[in-house]
Parts: C-alpha cells; structure tokens; sequence
C-alpha cells in the first residue's frame, strides 16, 4: 500500500513509492518494529545485527579471561591494559566513521570497516604473548565505530518525532552484544572444551573464530541489501544531481564548532564510556570477589548488557514521549535526571559487599545507566543537520573517550580495588552530567531557560550555509528538517511564531 504525507511546503517528492508514511524528506513517520519494508525498517535490522556483530566481538575476551590470563600469564596490569586498548582504537574510528557517513554514507562506511577489523577476531586465535593479545583486542575495538554508523542511518530513515526511539532501538539491540557475548564464549569454549576434547587452552582460540564469522557475514549483509537514504545510496544521487556533494573542511567545522557536540560527547563519555568499562570488568569482577565459576560470574555479566533489550530503547522512546508534551526542554531533562541516578545507583553497587545485593543493584544501574545513552540519542540528531554525522561521531568518540579514562584511573593495575573503582566512577557520572544544564537551543530553549522570541527552527539550521549555498540550493535539506523539527517546541510554553506568520502548534 503507498503512503502519503503532507510535505510541509516542499512539493518535490513522489511520497507513494514508500511502503511506510513519510514526512518532506522522505523519513518514516511510523517504526513498525516487526517490519522489513524496504529502505527504512531494512535499514534498522541491518545496521542492529551489525553492530551487535561488532559488539560480541569487540567483548568476546573478558568472559574467557580467567582462561586466558592463565595461558599467556597475564598480570592484573595486563588485562587492564587491554581492557583500555579495546576501546581506546575506536576514539578515533568514531570521529572518521561520523565525517565518512557525511561524505560517503553509511552503508559503505560502516561496511567496509566491520570486514577490515574481521581478520583481528580471527588473530585472536594466535595471540601469544600480553603484546599480541593488547593489538587483537585494539584493532577489533576499531568496530565499534559502527555505533556512529548506526545513529546516523537511522537519523536519516526516520522522522524528528520518532527519532528518539528509532536510534535507541538500533543502538540498544546493538549493545545486546555485550551481553550476549557473556554468555555465547564461556558456551562456545564450553562446547569445544568438553565435547570435542580440546584442552582448555586451544578451546578459547578456537571459539574467536564463531564471532569473526558472525562479523564478516553481517558486512556483507549490509553492504548488499542496505540503502544510505530513503531516496537511495549516497554515490547514485550524488551522480544524479539530487544531492548536494559537501567538502570535508566544510562538514567537519560545523560539527566541532558546535559547543553542543562537546557536551553531548562529555555526557555520554559517562554512559556509553561506563557501559563499555563494565562489559569489561564485571564478569572478573564477580569471579574474584565471590568466587563463582567461570559459567556463573558470566551469567551476571550478560544480565548487565542483555538489559539492552528494553533499556536504551526505552530511554529513546522516553526522550520522544517527552518532546511530545515538553519539546527539547523535555528531552534534556529526561537524559540529565535518568544519567544522575545512574550515576548514584553506580556509587551504591561499589559499597555493596553481598552476592545477592551486588547483582539486585547491578541490573537496575543497568537499566539507567543505557536508558541514558537512549536519552543522549534523543538529542544528538537535532544538534546539527549538515555536520549530522561529525556530531554524532564526536558524541560517539566520547563514550570511547569516557571508558578509556575510566579504565586507566581506576581499573588499571592495584591501586584501586575493584569496588573502590567502580564508586568513584559513580561519582564521575554524576559530575559530568552537569553540563548538559548548559546545552540551549535558541529555538527552543534549555533546561532553565525558554527558547528566544522570534527565533525559528529555519534560523538555527539555515545558519550552517553561507549566501552562495543558499542561492544553489544546498541548504533545502536542512529547510526540510527544520519543518520536520517543529515538533521540538513544547506544547506547555509558549510556540516561536512560525515563519508564514502562523502561530498554530505544528500538531494542529
């Protein structure tokens, strides 16, 4: 069945080709989860199984740790530098991913990334010394970039009022790999180890090779059956004229100039950064504090991250629910109050000493703490449209950023124990969630203050091209989105007069 949509002022478009409604650009204005349509709903179960792959690989090591650690004679300072090195690589690749999806698109990014860091999933297998384990874990960390990739696709296939819950969903399923992969090495090893007859030693080598498959054939899952845009790939409408072809100079200052990118990368550097460090240590953590077996401290660790289920997507769908009634004001608040009491609930799983008590924390700072990132991603989308990709590889950057800092402060070597570790990273959630108080959209205001009189969604987008843009046209994209954007006003305050003079609510 076609779709229709009404185009908000812009007549340009055959909106019947679409199997879901659409808005002005094309987005779906529906997320239909249950639903592979073609290029929208597509474009979501390919990225998620992606990143997911890339996810279970990135963390296929700290569940066989104990094994590990025993053959190549790891020291506790080993470990925690590889804990580090595993997501220090993609601090960068983060940054790149966000400039390639601006130039490039997605589905060629993201693709060509998830095969170049397979190969150090299979190197895993022969890793001999504490030098060689540290690379295989920093160059498979490199895929966790397609977290960027991630965002930005579903950004650009799904509608501002949907957004929210869109890249939530795309992002938490994806993050269900660090939780899964709890569960999928210590079976795996399990299997090998027991049934086939391998010693201890050879059975955790062999079981890398089950995640590299899964990441190679999800990169070509994408790079053949995705689609960067819903009108098409990148490079076709780049052909065809119907896409602005933007110079890298051009994409990359509008990003980092953008003081809201640096505080969206701060924040979530202490939700996504303490999601990635405890995929990282809490199975360890649990195996040496409680003296559980291998299978069991793993059990725990995959409920952390398994939580991904329900949790980002729940923080993304809050963030939409929000703006529904509250606009940006709404958004914001949700994601500082939601990552504070993560922070809190962090502080309290430290101070617990008990089995039962430890995990009854561990599995609701879990919700919050990825709720959060949920909520992050609510925002992030509307911070820039021309340097949307930048944004979100900074934003994406800092969660790799927060982890690494985090990792080196407090779980590296002896100097903090564990618990200690994990209470102080508590204290830095709280601390760093602050400025988020201090993001404010003209448009549409902050948390404390109400948006400027007279100032249009139009205004803030139209301010990233120059005269000589607009008289080509460059910019009816980013009209297009601030149309689309109208929503972000809240329904409780007073609405920004509308260009045309209409002071209506964009939901009338």
């Amino acid at each position: 069945m076609g779709s229709t949509a009404t185009n908000g002022g812009f007549p340009d478009g055959d909106y019947t080709k679409f199997a879901l409604p659409v808005d002005s650009e094309h987005k779906a204005t529906v997320f239909p989860i249950l639903s592979i349509a073609k290029p929208h709903m597509r474009a979501f179960h390919l990225t998620w199984l992606q990143f997911f792959a890339c996810f279970v690989s990135s963390f296929a090591a700290p569940p066989l740790l104990p094994v590990i650690r025993d053959d190549l004679d790891l020291t506790a300072t080993d470990v925690g530098n590889a804990g580090i090195a595993s997501v220090s690589g993609a601090v960068f690749a983060r940054v790149v991913m966000g400039t390639a999806c601006d130039l490039l698109g997605p589905r060629l990014a993201s693709a060509s990334l998830t095969l170049l860091t397979a190969p150090a999933v299979y190197c895993s297998a022969m890793a001999d010394s504490a030098v060689a384990f540290l690379l295989v874990r920093f160059f498979t960390g490199f895929s966790l970039a397609t977290f960027v990739s991630t965002q930005y696709w579903m950004s650009s296939m799904f509608s501002p009022p949907i957004v929210g819950r869109a890249n939530g969903l795309a992002g938490g399923w994806g993050n269900l790999g660090g939780g899964a992969t709890q569960l999928i090495m210590p079976l795996v090893y399990d299997l090998i180890h027991k049934n086939i007859g391998s010693t201890s030693f050879t059975a955790w080598r062999l079981a890398f090779f089950i995640p590299g498959f899964f990441q190679t054939m999800a990169a070509f899952a994408v790079m053949l059956f995705g689609q960067d845009l819903p009108d098409g790939d990148f490079q076709k409408l780049h052909e065809a004229g119907d896409k602005h072809r933007d110079s890298f100079g051009n994409v990359v200052c509008h990003g980092v100039s953008n003081y809201r990118a640096w505080i969206t990368a701060l924040a979530y550097g202490y939700c996504f950064g303490v999601e990635l460090t405890i995929d990282n240590i809490i199975a360890q953590y649990f195996y040496d504090r409680f003296n559980l077996k291998l299978r069991t401290a793993g059990i725990i660790a995959a409920s952390f991250g398994l939580a991904n289920l329900f949790s980002r997507p729940g923080g993304g769908l809050m963030s939409d629910l929000l703006a529904k009634w509250w606009g940006m004001r709404g958004r914001l608040w949700g994601w500082w109050i939601m990552q504070t009491l993560g922070g809190v609930l962090c502080i309290i799983l430290g101070m617990v000493g008990s089995l039962g008590g430890s995990v009854a924390v561990m599995l609701v700072f879990s919700v919050f703490v990825q709720a959060s990132c949920g909520l992050t991603f609510g925002v992030v989308p509307f911070v820039s449209r021309r340097s949307l990709g930048v944004v979100s590889g900074m934003t994406g950057a800092g969660g790799n950023v927060g982890a690494v800092l985090t990792q080196v402060i407090f779980f590296r070597g002896s100097k903090y124990s564990t618990h200690l570790g994990i209470t102080y990273m508590g204290i830095m959630i709280v601390a760093c969630t602050l400025p988020v108080c201090l993001i404010y959209f003209p448009q549409w205001g902050g948390m404390f203050c109400g948006p400027k009189p007279n100032y249009t969604e139009e205004d803030y987008y139209l301010a990233e091209w120059n005269d000589q843009e607009q008289q080509k046209g460059f910019h009816q994209s980013s009209m297009k989105f601030a149309d689309n954007s109208r929503n972000e006003r809240s329904r409780r305050g007073n609405l920004a007069t509308l260009p045309n003079g209409d002071s209506t609510s964009p939901r009338a």
